[in-house]
Parts: structure tokens; C-alpha cells; sequence
């Protein structure tokens, strides 16, 4: 059984209903909706497929909705695009005229108020640095440092300042009217900086749904264990993180993401280019490879395929190749990270249960998915299996490492949690008399955060 999920986003090449079921037969858990492009129709359809698909492959599926977030880009230019030479000056204004070779509108007027000479400002995903001169408030005179062309509507990075941005743009607000159309398991909150961006994300969005802090700036790094504590997970969004940080500091950076996210008990996803030669071409490279068997080593609980789906070639291949590779790296036991876990005192009791009692399968009753989690975070060597009669949460567990989810009806009693934990194992997991069991629940039933029982026990023969 493959443990790290694999996401994968949707676009123009993955959305029909087929494309949609055959990732999900080739190792798909969970899809993400990418909100920086596409209508709220086209994402309603792609989510009614999911659903059908997670139907016919009978497993839940997750269904990650991307917010697009504070996305800064530059205005347009008279012929389309210019060539900015290494050493000329350039202009970024207010000015809502196009631009041209000198200058161009950039319309934040919150840059204006938060960057100051000596600080540094990326074009085009980092292709461009400018070095900023001076800011009258009103216009910045750049130099530039690495030019290149440069076209329309380009991204902008400021790593150097701290925005005073919303979390959440006008966009972002809209979108999330359409949250429960698409049936929603989590939000991802894009360029975050702060604890603060997550609790106002949250002031906006059910409760039942989890919010996925993106890690893309270093104020967000510098932050990481306060955005944690708030966030029900974390994505190592590689992409903007590899502009405004050094590139040679990312592996760096991505592990400490990881460890610091398994402290906290939060599932942790590594996100971008992870199979990029995929868009155009049907096989990796060795170095894609090696990318994906490390994040499987750090025990990452997801990997992501990005435009690899959504608009390459091959997106089914990409999935297949990508669920190949990380099975190969659990059945070959790779570790690339110590971590120092914060254990709650039960997950320190079930994994010592698993290594002493030979203990095959763990079986949590979970009301939120919060014991699965905490017992996934242990990571166990013995199959986890998450009982809850909540359907949201079913889904929302597809995204946790080593986690198989089951929709169960209300349970009253203790011997009827045990007679369902041994009808369980025998008719979907191919559980056989003598086979040791680790069942985990809270007493009373369903009082969230009540995980207070672990209780051992053997399959046998018959009604318990």
C-alpha cells in the first residue's frame, strides 16, 4: 500500500471525467483546483467528476481548493513586451498608461509605501532582478542587474519587505462563495506571512474544511512554527519560495518544513516542478526521481504534480511514474530526517504497542481526523486505518500519510466499536483470526479531543 498521497492539479489536459477516473486509478488521493486560472464553472464540473470517480474507484478522494492570494504582476507594454539590458535604469509607476523600454506600471500602491532603496524586486518568476535606487512614493527607479525580456502582466517578488497585504484579495473572497459547490476538503492560503493572514483566512471559511498554509516567502519562514500552530497543514510551495529565497537554500529550507510540521503534527505537501520534464516529455529525469524519493524520505505526507497534469502531455504517466517512485522509496525504507516529534502521550503508546506486540493494524475512531493524524505522525510500521462517521473528514484524511479511511455508522458501545474494528479488517482489509489489533478511540463517544482509549486485542472467529 502506498503511503505518501499523491495531489495532482487539474487543468486543460486532466479535467474530462476519464482523465479524471484514470488519476485516480494510477495513485491520485487528492486533486487541486487551481483558482489562479480557470472559472468557477470549469471547477464545479472538474469537482462533480472527482466525486463520480471517487464513486467508481471506491476509495475518498481530497479536493485541495488553491487560492490565487495577493499575486503581484506589472502592467502591459505598447509592443507587448520589451528587452531590458543589465546596467539601464528602469521605471516602475503609478502611471496608467502602457509602458515601454523605460518604464512600466506597477499597480500595488502597497510597494510603494513598503520598499526603500537597496532592496531588490523579480520579474517574470525571478528571470529579472532590479535593485531599487529610490522611491518617491510614486514612481521606483530600479537598476538592472539580470535583464531579459520582459512581457505583459508579469509576476513581481519583493522578498526583501514585509507587504501590508491582505491574505485574502477581493478575488480570493468570491471565490470562496463557491467552497461548498465544490465539495471542498481543504484551502490552500497562498503567500502567507503570518499567523495573523491564516486567522483572518479562517474568518472567512467553514470550519469544517482545513486551511494548507503555502510556505513561499521568508517572512513565512521566519514564522513557521506560529503560522503551525494555527494552520491543519503546510505546503512547501516551492515556485515563488525558489524566487525570493536563494535557489541554493531551498533543500534546506524544505526540510526544516518538514520537521517542524511533523512537531506540530501537521501534514506537510512538497509542491513544484517535482516531474517538470513531464509536461513535454512521458519519462523524468534521474534528478526528478531522486527529488521525489527524498521528499518520500523525509516522510512528507503528499507530493504534488502541478503543471505536469494540468497542462502537459503525459499527466496519467505522470501520476503512475510519480506513485512508482515513492512506493519504491517506502519499500526501500528510505530516511533522509530525524525528526523530534511532539508525540501526544497516546501516539507514543501506539507506536510502542506496534514495535512490542506485533501489532498489524491500528484502527482510530475519529470524530475531526485529529487521532489519525497524530498516530500518522508517529508513523508507525503497521496499516492505519481511520473510522469516522463524517464524510468531510473521511476526505480530508485521503491527504495524510499512511491514513485508509472508512465511513462508519455511530457507535454506542464498546463491544460494538470492537465487532466493527474485526468486521473491518476481515472484509476490506483481508484480516484473518490471530491477527493483532491496536484500537484506538475517546471515551465518551464522539467528544472531540477525548482519545483515551488503546485497547489490544486479537481477530477471532465469530461474533466478538
Amino acid at each position: 500500500m502506498l503511503r505518501s498521497t499523491i495531489v495532482a492539479t487539474l487543468g486543460p489536459s486532466s479535467s474530462s471525467p476519464l482523465t479524471i477516473r484514470s488519476l485516480a486509478s494510477a495513485g491520485c488521493r487528492a486533486f487541486r483546483l487551481n483558482f489562479s486560472h480557470g472559472s468557477h464553472d470549469f471547477h464545479k464540473s472538474c469537482a462533480q467528476s472527482i466525486r463520480e470517480a471517487e464513486d467508481e474507484v471506491g476509495h475518498p478522494i481530497g479536493i485541495i481548493m488553491d487560492l490565487q492570494g495577493p499575486k503581484l504582476r506589472i502592467g502591459r507594454f505598447d509592443d507587448g513586451k520589451v528587452t531590458l539590458m543589465a546596467g539601464s535604469k528602469f521605471l516602475l509607476d503609478l502611471n496608467p498608461d502602457v509602458g515601454s523600454q523605460i518604464r512600466v506600471k506597477l499597480p500595488h500602491p502597497e510597494i510603494f509605501n513598503a520598499i526603500s532603496s537597496g532592496t531588490h524586486i523579480f520579474l517574470d518568476d525571478g528571470k529579472i532582478k532590479l535593485k531599487v535606487l529610490k522611491n518617491d512614493g510614486h514612481t521606483i527607479e530600479t537598476d538592472v542587474i539580470e535583464g531579459g525580456v520582459l512581457s505583459n502582466r508579469k509576476g513581481v517578488n519583493v522578498p526583501d519587505v514585509v507587504l501590508p497585504i491582505s491574505a485574502l484579495t477581493e478575488k480570493d473572497k468570491t471565490d470562496i462563495e463557491v467552497l461548498h459547490d465544490i465539495t471542498a476538503d481543504w484551502v490552500a492560503i497562498s503567500f502567507v506571512q503570518s499567523a495573523e493572514d491564516i486567522l483572518y483566512a479562517k474568518s472567512f471559511i467553514n470550519a469544517d474544511v482545513g486551511i494548507i498554509a503555502k510556505i513561499e516567502k521568508p517572512v513565512a519562514v521566519e514564522k513557521l512554527d506560529a503560522i503551525l500552530e494555527v494552520s491543519d497543514a503546510v505546503m512547501v510551495a516551492r515556485g515563488d519560495l525558489g524566487i525570493e529565497l536563494p535557489f541554493e537554500s531551498i533543500p534546506a529550507i524544505q526540510t526544516r518544513i518538514i520537521q517542524r510540521a511533523r512537531y506540530h503534527s501537521k501534514p506537510v505537501i512538497v509542491a513544484t516542478q517535482m516531474l517538470e520534464s513531464m509536461v513535454g516529455c512521458h519519462i523524468p529525469t534521474r534528478a526528478e526521481v531522486t527529488d521525489v524519493a527524498f521528499a518520500v524520505g523525509c516522510k512528507a505526507d503528499a507530493v504534488m504534480l502541478s503543471a505536469e497534469t494540468a497542462s502537459g502531455d503525459h499527466p496519467i504517466d505522470a501520476v503512475r511514474i510519480m506513485a512508482s517512485i515513492a512506493q519504491r522509496a517506502e519499500n526501500d525504507g528510505l530516511s533522509f530526517l530525524e525528526v523530534s516529534n511532539n508525540l501526544t502521550a497516546m501516539s507514543r503508546a501506539v507506536k510502542a504497542a506496534v514495535e512490542r506486540e506485533g501489532i498489524s493494524s491500528v484502527v482510530a475512531f475519529t470524530e475531526t481526523g485529529r487521532t489519525a493524524i497524530e498516530i500518522s505522525n508517529s508513523r508507525v510500521n503497521a496499516r492505519i486505518i481511520a473510522l469516522t462517521p463524517n464524510l468531510q473528514t473521511m476526505r480530508r484524511l485521503s491527504l495524510v500519510w499512511g491514513v485508509t479511511s472508512l465511513m462508519i455508522d455511530e457507535i454506542f458501545s464498546f463491544s460494538q466499536m470492537r465487532q466493527v474494528v474485526q468486521d473491518v479488517l476481515i472484509q476490506h482489509f483481508g484480516g484473518v483470526e490471530g491477527d493483532r489489533v491496536a484500537l484506538v478511540a475517546g471515551i465518551p463517544f464522539r467528544a472531540s479531543g477525548e482519545t483515551n482509549v488503546l485497547h489490544i486485542f486479537e481477530i477471532a472467529p465469530g461474533p466478538i
